[in-house]
This record gives C-alpha cells, structure tokens and sequence, in this order.
C-alpha cells in the first residue's frame, strides 16, 4: 500500500500545479469580473471619479430606459429568428455530410471556414453583398428588371443580419451533429432496412431521438451566443443604409458604459442580461429532463 500511495499523492500535486493557471484565470478573471459587476451594478460610476452608492436605481431604470427596452426587444426577436435557424441548417448540413464519399472532408471544411474567419472581413464582404447601390444581389435583381431593396434598412435589416449570423454559425452546429451522427450504431439502421423503413422514417424514428442531445447542447450554446451576439450585427448596420442601426442587449452596454460614461447602468444592464439567459439555461434543462434521450 505504501508504494501506492506515494505516486498518487505525487500525481494529485503534479494535477493542481498544472491546474493552478487555468483556475487562477478562471477565479480573478470570471468569478472576479461577475463579483465586480455586480458591485458597480449598486453604484454611480463614471470612472473618473470614486463610486458612490446607488442602491437599486440603476436596475429600477432598466424598466423606464426606453433605449434598453427597445434593444431587448431587438435581443428577443433575433434570438427566436437565430437559435431555431442554426439549429435546423446546422442538422441539415451534418445529415447531407454524414456521408462516405470521396472529398467529403473538402465540404466539411468549406462549411466550417465561417466559423473561424474574421467578423470584421466577413462583414465587409456581406456589405458588399447587401449594398444599395452596389450589392451583388441587387445586381442580380436588377437582370430581372426588379427594383433594387435596402436589405440593411429597418424593414429588412433583422431579417439581413440573421442570416449572416447563422451563416457564421453552421460550421460549429454542423461539427456538434455530426459527432452525434457518427456515434449511432449503424446496426439500427440495418434493423430498419429490414423491417422496411425508409429513410425519412430512419430519420424521424432512430436518427432524431439519438441525436437529441446533440440538438440540447447546440440549443443552448446557440441562445447563449444570441444573447451575446454584437459583432455582425453592429459591422453590417453602423454604415446606417437609411434607419439600419440595430440596437441589441450588449450594444446598449457599450454604449452606456464608453459612450455616456455609465458603468453602473452598463453593470445593471450586464447583470440583468446574465440573469435572463441563466433563467432560459433553467428552462431548458429543465426540458432536458423531459425530452433528452441518452443512450
């Protein structure tokens, strides 16, 4: 027993040693930056001067900020537009692709490029897309002598936007479903063909319970980024094709904090934010329990 022990105690020292960094980051960098915002979330702050005690005004204000309101009602309808659409290309995508054919890996690739390309280039490229003037699909209308539309003006923008944020999601949907996808037994299907059935009800029957909770996971990441989502949204309506701007949650958090100076607001705002997606995070597991399906 002695010489059982020595190493497993010197191997639980060398796990905490190489551990040490990521909690170290995990503590003062997460748990400390929630711990800080919620502090400044009760103050008036401006960073200039100290933090005076504000109580709960800033949160009472949430309810009377018609900006704030407006970019969360923004937030919710991109997210019930966002989640449903990565969701399902996602699926469809990684059925088309859970194939073994040659130079499969060249779309699989092709599909992910997305995902791990710059925010910033790929909002250009879609300017030079949804352009007024000079866009491709306009362009394209054009040779069927339709009128041209201003896809990022107020009455196209969300519709614009979402469509370029699930563009930009599909390639980690996709990797999610498909590792669910190769981990069903291929023997159920060969049971299935058997038994007479065809490929939509081997889909509907085997391939959607065993994949569910593919589908949870890819449902939760996919409202979390929604909520957090910013970067497209803001690239593609800053240049304001007429009324374009689209103000969601974390826009309205910049500009309280950097633009009017408002830390404690922009905290409250934060604050209010994480407690909303942590009440859906609620929900759905609470679906989860429900619906799921594990092997």
């Amino acid at each position: 027993m002695e010489y059982g022990i020595k190493p497993l105690g010197r191997e639980r020292m060398w796990l905490w040693i190489l551990l040490l960094p990521t909690l170290f980051g995990l503590i003062f960098s997460a748990f400390g930056s929630l711990l800080a915002t919620i502090v400044l979330s009760f103050t008036h702050w401006d960073l200039l001067s100290s933090p005076t005690w504000a109580g709960l005004k800033n949160y009472i204000a949430l309810f009377t900020d018609a900006k704030f309101l407006k970019s969360l009602e923004n937030t919710v309808v991109f997210s019930i537009m966002y989640v449903p659409g990565v969701v399902i290309i996602s699926l469809m995508v990684a059925v088309l692709l859970n194939r073994k054919i040659r130079g499969i890996g060249v779309f699989r690739t092709a599909y992910y490029l997305p995902a791990v390309t710059s925010a910033v280039a790929t909002a250009l490229v879609w300017n030079m897309i949804y352009g007024k003037d000079t866009g491709i699909l306009n362009y394209l209308l054009g040779l069927f002598h339709l009128p041209p539309v201003c896809w990022l003006c107020t009455s196209h923008a969300m519709v614009s936007v979402v469509i370029v944020n699930i563009w930009g999601a599909i390639g980690e949907g996709m990797i999610i479903f498909l590792a669910g996808l190769t981990a069903i037994p291929r023997e159920y299907y060969e049971a299935a063909t058997v038994d007479g059935a065809n490929e939509l009800n081997k889909f509907i029957k085997i391939t959607l319970p065993l994949i569910t909770p593919s589908i949870f996971f890819q449902t939760l990441m996919s409202t979390i980024n929604a909520f957090q989502a910013y970067d497209y949204i803001y690239m593609l309506t800053r240049q304001g094709q007429g009324d374009s701007n689209i103000p969601v949650v974390v826009f309205s958090i910049y500009r309280n904090a950097w633009n009017f100076g408002n830390y404690g607001g922009a905290s409250a705002q934060a604050i209010e934010l994480t407690i909303i997606v942590a009440v859906l995070m609620l929900v759905y597991f609470w679906l989860e329990r429900r619906y799921v399906v594990y092997e």
